[in-house]
């Protein structure tokens, strides 16, 4: 029986995980599989693999053949250099002692170099977040002087507006006091003295036309009588006594 080492897809439809699987290479992609040796989550950052590494080496051993992807998953970690160095062994090219500390150095190198990454994700986060951070702040103080200086305008439009309404306030009731001595209407009061009918009833006093019954001394006519005085043509008669001085004379 031909047999692979592949992939079996898992979990949600956005976040895949895979488990490790030895399976008949006529099998379904998802079907019936042999042997789960591990599984594999590419959401984290790095990848997580978690591989039981005797089992996969027993079945690589074996001639199992995996797929491009279990391949660099494998090599990853150090199944298939530990099969490297198992076949120097068998040749004679070094002793199983050499091959288990080549083995050894190659998994330090690999950790340290794994371990780097991480520490250079992580630094890469903090900074990340750090500029975003700094980004914020910087539209935050931004913001803050505009409204500083929104506030300081709308102050300074204030105190304008407040200056203009103080002089025109000073300078209406200047020209506006003289209305209020206009107001002596106060003084105008005074019809109540008009009232004072009492006063009005002076014409009780006109009414003195017995006063100007006066003309009764216009009837001084009387004297005007004087013209009995005029009757003097009386004195005229004298030509009576011209009469005697022509009787005397005759």
């Amino acid at each position: 029986m031909h047999t692979k080492i592949r992939l079996q897809r898992h979990g949600k439809k956005s976040k895949p995980i895979y488990k490790i699987v030895v399976a008949d290479s006529r099998a379904k992609r998802d079907g019936k599989f042999i042997e789960n040796l591990g599984q594999y989550n590419p959401n984290s950052n790095p990848a997580t693999v978690e591989l039981n590494f005797d089992r996969a080496l027993d079945w690589v051993m074996k001639g199992a053949q995996p797929t491009n992807t279990a391949l660099v998953l494998l090599k990853y970690k150090g199944v298939m250099m530990k099969k490297h160095l198992l076949g120097g062994v068998a040749k004679g090219a070094f002793n199983e002692e050499e091959a288990e500390n080549r083995f050894e150095a190659w998994l330090a190198e690999k950790e340290e170099k794994i371990n780097s990454k991480k520490d250079a994700l992580s630094k890469a986060e903090q900074d990340d977040k750090k500029a975003r951070l700094d980004a914020e702040k910087e539209i935050s103080e931004n913001r803050a002087k505009e409204l500083a200086n929104a506030n300081a305008e709308l102050a300074e439009e204030v105190e304008a507006v407040a200056e203009e309404v103080e002089a025109a306030a000073e300078e209406a009731p200047a020209a506006e006091e003289a209305p209020a001595t206009e107001e002596a209407p106060a003084t105008e009061e005074a019809p109540a003295a008009e009232e004072a009918p009492a006063a009005e009833e002076a014409p009780a006093a006109e009414e003195a036309p017995a006063a100007e019954e006066a003309p009764a001394t216009e009837e001084a006519p009387a004297t005007e009588e004087a013209p009995a005085a005029e009757e003097a043509p009386v004195a005229e008669e004298a030509p009576a006594a011209e009469e005697k001085k022509e009787d005397s004379a005759e």
